[in-house]
């Protein structure tokens, strides 16, 4: 069940739009927020409010890759692995995060604490490697900066 709250958004994110479609990802960023994964009942209200076939939202979900359909960890850790962070070690980098949370690309750790999962760019490319942990950006990663994100996440 989608809040109240939530349904007000809905209602202005799409009254900002010339074409409803428009704001079907900012929609489903929302609703993935609240829910924590999107699921059929948000594909069906989104669909429903900018005049869409299901089908379509989920076309748009499959091309996002911060999109889910299934539930992540509290931290979700987006490595990037596209040209700019690989010649700059993030294949390592990545390694290092699969062995440290110990899960692998798409996967969340038994207590539901952390997500991972490889990503082709977060536009970061100046301070390659680089990774996102929800919102937050982190650039020219090392294993001890790794360390550090980790360590501190565990304290909230």
């Amino acid at each position: 069940m989608l809040s109240e709250a939530l349904h007000k958004k809905f209602d202005q994110l799409v009254s900002r739009y010339p074409l409803k479609r428009s704001a079907i990802v900012p929609l489903l960023l929302y609703a993935q927020d609240e829910v924590g994964c999107v699921s059929e009942e948000v594909i069906a209200e989104v669909a429903r409010r900018v005049d869409v076939r299901p089908i379509e939202v989920i076309e748009v979900i499959g091309y996002y890759s911060m999109l889910h359909r299934q539930p992540l960890g509290k931290y979700n850790f987006q490595v990037c692995t596209n040209i700019s962070c690989m010649l700059r070690g993030a294949d390592d980098i990545f390694d290092y995060c699969k062995t440290k949370l110990g899960i692998k690309h798409k996967q969340t750790t038994p207590d539901g604490r952390f997500s991972l999962e490889e990503v082709e760019c977060l536009g970061a490319c100046t301070g390659a490697p680089a990774m996102q942990v929800n919102y937050d950006f982190y650039e020219n990663l090392t294993p001890a900066k790794i360390d550090a994100v980790i360590d501190d996440l565990k304290k909230k």
